[in-house]
């Protein structure tokens, strides 16, 4: 998702289309999806030939029903985005709730890819033994995937007797293996750095934090037992209860941060202000309630809000907050969601700024 993120926030057209909504993972909700998606391309397809080209706007719907035929609906998670554009038809599916909208801008609303990243715990399950290992990808109390090839890994080498009663050679035999394993979950994280948390005894646990070579993105708790023929998600479900409490430490510390930053004058809550220091790279953070959207207007260099029955008028940005956390985003900066309330002295939205 990082890779996908890097991509479209850097992408600038015309008519970049964003289609959000919540879906269902099970049977017979999950059947209600496509009615849901199918409406909100008719809303974009009103919204497009209104404003635009008839000709041009019908090769874009004709891309949106086209990428709507992909998409295996028996699939699907919490919420469905699609993101089209005239170079572009792409999707992605997340294990949080969202709103459902459309938005057709000259960036794609990624709000919702940011706050998945960073709002829901994502990480992976090493479930070890020493004679198996299997992988689990997990989003707080809920299973993605548990990976394919070359998971789950056997340990082909522990079969000679001989070498068995050997402890010598028992224990070079397991860290040989637990190197190999290390090996395949490094190489599948490369492209989102998730962290691991152990699932094993407690002794194999420090036995496999002796080979591996990425020991700060390991949980510095394990999950103790044999879960080898467990279901996946009775893995997870006991994986949560120990994640949970670094994402709390890790939500409170956020916290700390803003209540600091407003004691010491580093925060800004006028969206003007923000945006000026954006553009001079001098917001770290930027700290907003879930579920608040601004529509607005960019008028000689400066955002008035418009109100939300004015969404689709001419020249207005559906979300401003999305833009603003995307041009942060490009300057290095970063973003942390919040529930409801907790920024209510600030219509719910600010930002922390670096000096």
């Amino acid at each position: 998702m990082n890779m996908m993120l890097r991509r479209l926030k850097n992408i600038i057209s015309e008519n970049a289309i964003t289609i959000i909504l919540n879906t269902h993972r099970t049977l017979p909700d999950n059947q209600k999806d496509s009615l849901l998606l199918k409406n909100l391309i008719k809303e974009a397809e009103t919204r497009l030939l209104a404003d635009m080209d008839k000709r041009e706007a019908e090769s874009l719907i004709q891309r949106l029903r086209d990428l709507e035929e992909t998409i295996d609906h028996r699939q699907n998670l919490e919420s469905l985005i699609l993101f089209v554009n005239e170079n572009t038809a792409e999707y992605v599916r997340l294990p949080i709730a969202v709103e459902d909208r459309v938005i057709i801008d000259k960036t794609f609303a990624t709000r919702d890819l940011i706050r998945s990243m960073h709002m829901e715990a994502s990480y992976l399950v090493l479930v070890l033994s020493q004679q198996k290992a299997r992988l689990i990808k997990a989003s707080n109390d809920k299973v993605i995937q548990e990976f394919g090839d070359p998971f789950p890994i056997e340990n082909t080498q522990m079969v000679n007797r001989a070498e068995l009663s050997n402890a010598s050679r028992l224990t070079n035999l397991i860290s040989e293996f637990y190197n190999q394993v290390d090996k395949e979950v490094n190489h599948l994280r490369k492209e989102n750095q998730l962290p691991v948390l152990i699932c094993s005894e407690t002794s194999q646990y420090h036995e496999y934090l002796k080979v591996a070579d990425e020991k700060n993105s390991i949980y510095d708790q394990c999950l103790n037992g044999n879960h080898d023929t467990a279901k996946a998600h009775h893995i997870v479900t006991e994986a949560w209860e120990i994640v949970k409490k670094y994402v709390i430490e890790k939500n409170n510390a956020r916290k700390a941060e803003l209540q600091k930053a407003i004691s010491s004058g580093k925060f800004l809550s006028d969206t003007n202000e923000i945006w000026q220091g954006i553009q001079q790279g001098s917001v770290q953070t930027i700290f907003i309630e879930e579920g608040n959207f601004q529509p607005a207007k960019w008028i000689d260099g400066h955002i008035t809000y418009v109100s939300p029955e004015m969404r689709n008028g001419k020249g207005v940005v559906d979300d401003v907050y999305d833009e603003l956390i995307e041009a942060n985003l490009r300057q290095g900066g970063d973003t942390v969601f919040l529930p409801k309330g907790e920024l209510k002295d600030f219509n719910g939205f600010g930002a922390v700024t670096r000096y």
